[in-house]
């Protein structure tokens, strides 16, 4: 990746969380049609782009990490509280109290999705292809930022602290980047399939990720109406862009 497009990962998502002390508790509605439209767009591109591409270049193993990427972020998300796609959860002891815990596994899951941005797995593909996954992961962590900010608003922080922790989270993805970045440049032994299967356990998150919010129904059938159409929009526009 370029410098610019780090720049552009973190700046994104920092503004997306930064945006919700404009919104305050008016942004549900977006952020329920933001997680719709994500889902429904890195759902599409690991359909029809990542998945036969990674069993072109990985073989039938890559399989294997897919499925282990799909439980893995189940058990991501026993620390999260499922903040990845939108759930937002206020603990009933009254107590406001950081969530460290959910800090830690929502990083866990960031991390790891940048990680592909950089590495062999690209090495076969044209620059649209890079910016298109690019593309998901930020539609992807923009209604992440404003779920997170709901949550460090009610747990006693002030805003100058909550705006720290939503930097530290705009920073992970980025972080995984240049993470794959230095381990590709470190010359080290490792697998010659080691970027594909890394990108097979994000794939597998991916399909958790945007299974749980396109399946999750709402009792709300007019904003159901709604949500289909921004799904489509999602699935559409991931085509066209290839």
């Amino acid at each position: 990746m370029h410098w610019f497009e780090y720049l552009l990962l973190f700046v994104i998502i920092f503004l997306s969380g930064w945006s919700f002390l404009l919104l305050g508790k008016n942004n549900e509605m977006l952020l329920k049609l933001s997680l719709a439209f994500s889902g429904a767009f890195l759902f599409t591109i690991s359909i029809i782009h990542l998945i036969p591409s990674l069993f072109q270049q990985g073989g039938s193993k890559a399989g294997y990490f897919i499925l282990a990427g799909f439980f893995l972020q189940i058990i991501i998300e026993f620390f999260s509280e499922g903040i990845e796609h939108g759930h937002t959860h206020q603990h009933s002891s009254g107590e406001k109290t950081f969530p460290l815990t959910m800090m830690a596994g929502l990083s866990l899951h960031s991390f790891l999705e940048g990680m592909p941005l950089e590495g062999n797995f690209n090495h076969n593909h044209n620059h649209s292809h890079n910016h298109v996954l690019l593309t998901g992961i930020i539609l992807h962590h923009i209604p992440v930022a404003l779920a997170l900010m709901s949550m460090l608003s009610v747990s006693g922080l002030g805003k100058a602290k909550s705006l720290l922790w939503l930097a530290v989270f705009a920073l992970m993805a980025p972080l995984g980047a240049l993470t794959s970045r230095m381990l590709m440049n470190a010359d080290l032994e490792m697998s010659p399939h080691f970027f594909d299967y890394t990108m097979a356990v994000v794939v597998g998150i991916f399909l958790h990720i945007s299974t749980t919010i396109l399946f999750e129904s709402n009792k709300n059938h007019h904003f159901n109406l709604f949500k289909l159409i921004t799904v489509l929009a999602g699935g559409i526009i991931a085509m066209w862009l290839f």
